[in-house]
């Protein structure tokens, strides 16, 4: 895997909204569906979701940048414990405390011997030998699968049931702070593999469903709120519907239609276990059918403005 920062095209300073910014594009430019004849678009397409499970997880980040993990998210060797030694005692050098030298030498003319390159390197070679022993044995292919949700099931995290092309169904938890288009790697979850090998991979990747009330800006929501003609000119308490259930809004006397008010924390969940903000657009109504009484008032505030021109 190459570098997350390269793949994406994001610095290393890149905030969140850069790196899903980034992300979001590129997801696009070579998903499957977008790239049915182009072989090569399917693996740009992984790349770019592994270098969002890094740099679109804070932690996984963090661990990134100071090299505890790789572009695969997994841990790096660090090397021997205490490798650099310092003065030890008793025949042990300093910081290898696991490893006798002294017993090593022990009837051994050329001093080092074979123990010490089998308490070494032991594990290493008996891996090696089983390699080739393998050889022939071959990753199974990965499968990718669509799976759209609500914005509530965003919201609370919902487990859903999947079929997968394999024919395997499996629970899927919607992960914290997903978005819309982000592909999710289930592993071992694709297709066997071949001499003994471990299987393939699902890429899911998952959709938000149309909402006919709310307008999804990243983390955000926006939504229009209709608000009756004397609410709007006398001001007061609105019903504004939310993911998690309505609740109360004041506005001023003499809000114009169009005036937008924020909501904080009542968006979409991040992954940092922050919320985006609802965004409610106003949108006043005039009374259904005939009203005399606001009618005489236009007519006069009409011609009061007529004579004042």
């Amino acid at each position: 895997m190459r570098n997350p920062y390269d793949v994406l095209g994001v610095s290393r300073t890149a905030d969140e909204a850069e790196i899903k910014k980034a992300f979001r594009k590129l997801a696009k430019t070579y998903h499957p569906d977008r790239n049915a004849d182009d072989a090569k678009a399917k693996d740009r397409f992984a790349e770019v979701n592994q270098a969002y499970e890094i740099l679109g997880d804070a932690k996984k980040r963090e661990q990134f940048d100071r090299g505890a993990i790789d572009a695969e998210g997994k841990p790096r060797f660090t090397g021997f414990e205490g490798f650099p030694g310092g003065g030890g005692g008793g025949g042990r050098a300093g910081g290898f405390s696991g490893f006798d030298f002294e017993a090593m030498n022990r009837g051994r003319a050329g001093g080092f011997g074979e123990d010490i390159f089998s308490q070494f390197f032991g594990e290493a070679f008996r891996g090696a030998g089983a390699g080739a022993a393998g050889r022939g044995a071959q990753k199974g292919d990965d499968v990718a699968a669509d799976l759209t949700i609500t914005l509530e099931q965003a919201v609370n995290e919902a487990t859903l049931r999947l079929a997968l092309p394999t024919g395997r169904e499996v629970d899927v938890v919607v992960p914290k702070g997903v978005a819309d288009g982000q592909t999710i790697r289930l592993r071992g979850l694709g297709h066997p593999g071949r001499g003994g090998a471990e299987p393939g991979d699902a890429l899911l990747t998952l959709h938000f469903a149309a909402d006919p009330r709310f307008q999804v800006e990243g983390a955000d929501l926006r939504l229009s709120v209709e608000v009756p003609l004397e609410d709007a000119v006398l001001g007061g308490p609105i019903r504004v519907p939310t993911l998690t259930g309505a609740v109360e809004m004041k506005i001023p006397p003499m809000t114009s239609s169009g005036r937008t008010f924020r909501l904080r924390g009542k968006g979409l969940p991040r992954k940092d276990g922050s919320r985006g903000d609802l965004l409610a657009n106003v949108a006043i109504v005039l009374p259904a059918g005939s009203d005399e009484a606001l009618a005489e008032y236009a007519r006069k505030r009409r011609s009061a403005k007529a004579t004042a021109g």
